[in-house]
């Protein structure tokens, strides 16, 4: 995990670094526009300029942009050791503080979405697999393919048009009303499952014909291999072949992406975020990225990083647990 973090993190930083439009270039831009509101300025070689040498070297100092990448990056990796992830360039507020802010949004979408996609796809691949080629499979299949044929963020729109413009059953977007603490316990509830359902339909959709698919084809192979045809030769039941032999085997392709989602938990998706006007953590981190917000985005990019590696770590325990024929020792 700490060489692969250490090389994500020194690569972005370079990015943040190298490409143009910075908060460097973009405190002159607004300086030479206010100058040319307001008309005072200091005429140099043939520009008008509204900052001074002493300025912008202050400015630099104060991003950081005097000194080489590898120096300023090892400055930030220190104080990154020591909690500190430093401050917002938009917000003037702690990164760790404006991270947190959003997380508990994100993490509300997240998990709901992981529960109910495991919850639902695992039995319907079984029923899948056991029902292949029947009525229940084909139309199944159709609704799955079309679902993720669809993109998160273009059905949002079209969800937002019909049962929100329209038909006005659910709120145009964000993550709570604005009178939401003014509410009892149920009016909450209430409030925050109206806000859900449309945003919940477009994280489901795409995630749905992953794991389904995958576990019903797994199902097939091992219900079709030899030692399943053993077990129910030997008299165990079809329902015990299933659930005792062939699961377990199925849940190994499973297991092994498991891991990835977590990091799809917290950053969930940006599109769908901006199109139902939700504050996460995934709009945060599209937000620092147009505004050159680079602690920002630094802190968005080391805190992902890390719940995909520990996201590998946890597949890999899993695997573990399920594969008989592999072992930590």
């Amino acid at each position: 995990m700490p060489p692969t973090l250490l090389g994500v993190t020194i690569i972005v930083f370079a990015i943040t670094r190298l490409v143009p439009g910075g908060p460097l270039e973009r405190a002159i831009m607004e300086s030479q526009q206010l100058n040319v509101a307001t008309g005072v300025g200091t005429q140099v070689a043939g520009q008008n300029m509204a900052l001074s040498d002493d300025q912008l070297q202050k400015l630099r100092e104060y991003y950081g942009f005097d000194k080489p990448i590898f120096v300023s990056y090892f400055d930030w990796m220190t104080r990154v050791i020591q909690g500190d992830l430093g401050s917002s360039y938009r917000y003037n507020e702690p990164v760790w503080d404006v991270i947190q802010s959003r997380l508990p949004i994100s993490l509300y979408y997240g998990l709901v979405t992981l529960i109910i996609t495991y919850s639902v796809c695992i039995p319907l691949g079984i029923l899948k697999a056991i029902k292949h080629r029947t009525f229940v499979d084909n139309i199944s299949s159709i609704l799955i393919f079309v679902g993720y044929a669809i993109p998160g963020y273009a059905l949002g729109s079209l969800l937002l048009l019909y049962f929100s413009v329209q038909l006005e059953w659910f709120p145009m977007g964000g993550f709570v009303s604005y009178s939401f603490d003014e509410k009892d316990f149920l009016g909450k509830a209430t409030d925050l499952v109206s806000h859900s359902v449309l945003p919940l339909i477009c994280y489901l959709v795409g995630s749905f014909a992953l794991v389904t698919l995958l576990l019903k084809n797994h199902l097939m192979d091992n219900l079709a291999a030899d030692y399943i045809r053993t077990a129910i030769a030997k008299g165990v039941s079809f329902r015990k072949a299933v659930t005792r032999h062939a699961m377990r085997n199925s849940l190994i392709p499973i297991a092994t992406t498991f891991g990835q989602n977590i990091t799809l938990v917290v950053t969930g998706s940006f599109l769908i975020e901006t199109i139902f006007d939700i504050d996460g953590f995934g709009l945060l981190g599209l937000t620092a990225i147009l505004d050159r917000d680079y602690p920002v985005v630094m802190g968005v990019v080391l805190l992902a990083s890390l719940l995909l590696l520990v996201g590998n770590i946890i597949s890999d325990i899993l695997v573990a647990l399920v594969d008989p024929r592999i072992r930590f020792q």
